[in-house]
Parts: structure tokens; C-alpha cells; sequence
């Protein structure tokens, strides 16, 4: 009976390091496999772990910063939530539809992919649409309500969130609150800060007397939104551009390049500004815009992706057997050419937070919502002065998430390069 052949000590088997071994995914799919390498690099997990947290405080931002207390106990002794009383239907709607994504997570084994994302799409939907029918927010916010009920002694116990201020909350009731206010962390120092419910700002205030530290939490929905829903919008664009470009050339190929080039022409920071000058500002119009203006690098890399599969067997086998056009696009050539667009999406994302922060920072950003590049123009004061934490702290909040989604794109670009997986 011949023995098996063991590897010599100077095989390629044998130089293998342990960081190699860990980032070699065998008995698992495709996307579990570049998942794995792509956070198995020290810079992605740092920078993943940057993005859960900001999407974290953009889901989870009500329960988060909130002046209104979680549970409250009355002099009665009834339990009410004040909170609730105030929730916004995006602050519904975002935990339900994380909620659901869990759920599909638990459930992927028991369903097809195509099913999955059906069933999310609807479920997104659906919970977006109840959510705005059935929670309806006052119209007129009074943060001083339950202060005031505090000091009189009709609420005797209240449980607040983390940080117990909401962004909009100018502590316009607290006599003797200077504005802003620095951060201070010392026992002594904070007796300046305490407000009649007994909190501090940990991060300091804002020109107008609103906590920086709420004002931070609830801008991650800001940033998370345009960078996603903007980046979604230019993903569609280009992909569907650049498959029918790399499918047909020719003519069509000639047309769309031009396109491209045209597109690629536009100035986006003025065209928002223009767009701000004549229609104000909203988020939804920057949101289109950056889609609209941001495609053309996909529509490249989906293109050249295309023009290469396009003379490959499987895609003239499925159109031999007279498989429509969407399928032999969307279904058979789109999974193979997708990698570079993912790369270039979480660059794109980037991008649209650096242009909605500078569009704040210019003051022509959101009114009354909590943004981190606001907070950046209110660092130099009307007279001159200058306050560094409001320039610090949300500075380092641009800076850290920007640097994570780069982080991010760069492992995913090297874990999807079969060159850099066979090594």
C-alpha cells in the first residue's frame, strides 16, 4: 500500500502563512468568500466597523439622543412614554426594515436569492408606506413639557436615553446657559452644563445652545442616506447604460460614450448650487443630482466588462436558446462583470457625504436638520472667533467615515482580483 505524498518543506504548501491560510475560504459561496477577504484585512475591519456605527446611530438615533425620556413614571405612579409620543415615521420605519433584513439573513438558507430580495423590496415598501400612514408626529414640538413636569414633581422617575437632547432642543427654558458652550468632562467644570434634568453636554453646544453630541447621532442619517440613495440612483444609471453599450456597441456604444462625455463635462458642485438658488434646499433634489451626474463611471466599467463577455459561450449558448434580452444581460453577464462596479460604489459613496458636507458647510446645506458639515461652518464665530470643538469633533466624524468606505473599497478591490486570491 503506497503512502500518501506529503508536501516538502519548500513546497508552496509549506510557505504558506498563517494570514494566508485564514484569508483562503474554502466549502463556501462567492459572495461569503470575498466578504470574508475582503474584512479579513486589519484596515477593512477597522473601516467596517466605522461604517456599522454611524449606520448604527442613523437607525437606532431617537433612542440614542432624545430629550424626551424612554420611560417616565408619573405621580400617580402611571408609566408613560413620552418618546413614543414624538417619533418621526422614519424613526419606525428604519429599525423594521433592519429588522427584516435580520430576518431574510436567518432565512437565506430556506429561500432563493431572487426571493430574498423580493420579499425585501416589498417588505421596504410596505413598511415605509404604513409607517408614514399610521405615525403622525405633532406639530409642534415642546421640549420644556417634561422639564417643567420634572421640577413641579409630576413625574418623579424617568429613564432618558444615553444622551438626554435632542438636536433641535436650544435649552431655550434653562436660565444662565451661555452659548456655546465648551465641552467639559471635569467634576467641576460640568456644573455649568447641568440642566435641570441633571445632564451635561459631554460634547459641548452649538451657536444656538443645541448639544453637539445629539446633533452628531442624528447627521448620520444624513450622511448615510444621501451617500446610499444617491449612489443607488447612479448604480441603476450606469449599469443598464453601460450593459446595453457593451452589448450592442456600434451605434449604440457611439451614442452613449458621448453621453458619457457629456455627462462627465457638468460641474456637480455648481449644478447643486444652481439647483439650490432656484428650487431651496432639499435633500431629494441633492440626492438626484448626484445620482444623475455620478453614473458615467459605472456605466465604463460595466461597459468594458461587457464588451469582454460578450463573445463568451454561455452568453451566445443563452442567446441560441432564445433567452430574452434582460436575462441574458441582468442574469447570465451582469454577475460576472460586477466586481469592478462594486469597488467603485463604495468610493461613490464617499463622494456624495463629501458633497453634502460641503454644501452645508458653504450654508446652503438642509434647514433645521442636523448635519456634520453645519456643524463645521458654525466653528467661526460672528465676531471672529473660533470655537475648535465645533470644527474637531465633526471634522474627524467626515474624516473617519470618508476614510472607512476607501478602506473598505480598497480591500474589496483586492479580494475581487483573481490575481491577488490565487497568490
Amino acid at each position: 500500500m503506497t503512502e500518501p505524498i506529503r508536501p516538502s518543506e519548500d513546497s508552496s504548501e509549506a510557505a504558506v502563512t498563517p494570514r494566508d491560510a485564514a484569508l483562503a475560504v474554502p466549502h463556501c459561496g462567492w459572495f461569503a468568500g470575498v466578504l470574508f477577504r475582503t474584512f479579513g484585512r486589519p484596515g477593512a475591519m477597522v473601516g467596517g466597523l466605522c461604517v456599522g456605527f454611524v449606520g448604527f446611530c442613523a437607525v437606532f438615533a431617537p433612542l440614542l439622543a432624545n430629550s424626551f425620556p424612554l420611560v417616565a413614571r408619573q405621580a400617580n405612579g402611571e408609566l408613560i412614554s413620552p418618546l413614543l409620543k414624538y417619533l418621526k415615521p422614519a424613526d419606525v420605519a428604519l429599525p423594521a426594515v433592519l429588522g427584516l433584513v435580520v430576518l431574510l439573513f436567518l432565512l437565506r438558507k430556506r429561500m432563493g436569492g431572487m426571493w430574498r430580495w423580493a420579499l425585501f423590496l416589498l417588505g421596504t415598501v410596505a413598511i415605509t408606506s404604513l409607517s408614514y400612514l399610521f405615525v403622525t408626529q405633532p406639530e409642534t414640538v415642546v421640549y420644556s413639557g417634561v422639564r417643567e413636569q420634572v421640577a413641579a414633581g409630576e413625574i418623579t422617575w424617568a429613564l432618558y436615553p444615553p444622551i438626554a437632547f435632542s438636536p433641535s432642543d436650544r435649552l431655550r427654558d434653562v436660565p444662565g446657559v451661555t452659548k456655546p458652550l465648551a465641552p467639559t468632562w471635569s467634576a467641576g467644570a460640568r456644573a455649568a452644563h447641568v440642566t435641570p434634568t441633571g445632564f451635561t453636554h459631554w460634547l459641548g453646544t452649538d451657536r444656538t445652545g443645541a448639544d453637539i453630541a445629539s446633533k452628531m447621532i442624528h447627521a448620520c442619517r444624513i450622511a448615510m442616506a444621501i451617500g446610499f440613495i444617491a449612489t443607488g440612483i447612479s448604480l441603476v444609471i450606469g449599469v443598464v447604460l453601460g450593459a446595453l453599450m457593451g452589448f450592442f456597441s456600434r451605434s449604440v456604444d457611439l451614442v452613449g460614450m458621448r453621453l458619457v462625455e457629456v455627462f462627465e463635462a457638468i460641474p456637480v458642485l455648481f449644478l447643486l448650487l444652481t439647483f439650490i438658488a432656484f428650487f431651496g434646499r432639499d435633500i431629494y433634489i441633492m440626492m438626484v443630482i448626484i445620482g444623475v451626474t455620478g453614473w458615467t463611471g459605472y456605466a465604463r466599467f460595466v461597459r468594458a466588462e461587457f464588451l469582454r463577455l460578450r463573445k463568451q459561450d454561455y452568453v451566445q449558448a443563452a442567446q441560441a436558446c432564445g433567452l430574452p434580452l434582460w436575462s441574458i444581460l441582468f442574469r447570465h453577464m451582469l454577475p460576472n462583470g460586477i466586481t469592478p462596479v462594486l469597488v467603485a460604489a463604495s468610493f461613490g459613496i464617499a463622494s456624495a457625504i463629501l458633497y453634502e458636507a460641503t454644501l452645508s458647510f458653504l450654508g446652503l446645506g438642509l434647514i433645521d436638520e442636523p448635519s456634520w458639515g453645519q456643524l463645521l461652518e458654525q466653528a467661526t464665530g460672528a465676531g471672529g472667533g473660533f470655537y475648535w470643538w465645533l470644527a474637531t469633533f465633526p471634522g474627524l466624524a467626515i474624516f473617519a467615515t470618508v476614510l472607512a468606505y476607501n478602506l473598505v473599497g480598497e480591500a474589496l478591490r483586492d479580494a475581487l482580483d483573481p490575481k491577488a486570491t490565487s497568490k
